[in-house]
């Protein structure tokens, strides 16, 4: 297992879905240029791991509502979330979740991404 270096901070309930595969889309706003292993973090807790192989879209929100399976988000969420703007499905495979969850250092603002460089393994 290669250890993710960079983690993406995601809201309960979907970090969850994602750790234990029944998530495999995660919807964004952005394109994502990274691919590899990428560490699923909640609550400031590193709770598993998935690889980003690929990014699909952009997609409206229409589009989105027959792929439910796969993102897990109701009309309601992506409509709120979207703001009329094209979204990114960011395509996920061989997620995993940690037997006991790591504590992840807290950086000020709003932010996606965390950098594990400084997760006690």
């Amino acid at each position: 297992m290669e250890r993710p270096k960079i983690g993406l901070i995601v809201r309960e309930p979907y970090a969850s879905l994602i750790v234990d595969g029944e998530k495999t889309w995660e919807i964004r706003k952005r394109y994502a240029r990274h691919r590899g292993p990428l560490g699923i973090v909640t609550g400031g807790r590193l709770i598993g791991q998935a690889d980003l192989v690929g990014v699909e879209g952009p997609f409206s929100v229409e589009e989105l509502l027959p792929h439910f399976a796969k993102h897990r988000a109701e009309e309601a969420f992506l409509r709120a979330y979207a703001e009329d703007a094209p979204l990114y499905a960011w395509v996920l495979e061989n997620a995993f979740r940690y037997e006991k969850p790591l504590w992840v250092p807290r950086r000020k603002g709003r932010v996606m991404f965390v950098d594990l460089s400084e997760v006690p393994w």
